[in-house]
């Protein structure tokens, strides 16, 4: 049995409405909601100009594997906190920006980023260490349909 943990991921990009039925069956079968302890996600409850926010408890290794490697092959971008589990992992903060692949930041319950002294030294400087930071706090740009010219969702 997997390791479980609460869990939250924004994502953000622009696709087609064919890609997005296809994420809501992805995000559906993760079981994810638009907010902790919430109903299950419905593609009407995507908020137009917004990033997607979606939660779920008791997530698999913290991770959303289906709906992380689905955003990285659309190119959709994302940021994904998840809770530590005793002393497996620490708490941390998966980005991708289409800058590489996702990037792993360690954080706390809090989802805040955090930086150990080793991590501090091998950056080297304040501006290095600034630098680690504003990766790891990049803004998810709205989930945006192509074909939606009326406003409809």
């Amino acid at each position: 049995m997997a390791d479980r943990v609460s869990a939250s991921i924004v994502v953000g990009g622009t696709i087609t409405a064919s890609a997005y039925a296809e994420l809501a069956d992805i995000i559906r079968s993760e079981r994810l909601s638009i907010e902790w302890d919430a109903e299950p996600f419905e593609p009407s409850h995507r908020t137009i100009g917004e990033p997607l926010r979606l939660y779920a408890h008791e997530v698999p290794w913290g991770r959303f594997e289906d709906l992380e490697t689905w955003c990285v092959e659309k190119g959709l971008s994302f940021a994904r906190w998840c809770g530590g589990y005793g002393s497996q992992w620490g708490p941390q903060r998966v980005v991708f920006t289409h800058d590489g692949g996702p990037k792993s930041f360690a954080a706390d319950e809090e989802d805040c980023i955090v930086l150990g002294r080793e991590t501090a030294m091998i950056l080297g400087s304040m501006k290095a260490i600034v630098a680690y930071f504003d990766a790891a706090d990049v803004e998810i740009p709205p989930l945006v349909i192509e074909e939606e010219s009326d406003g409809s969702r």
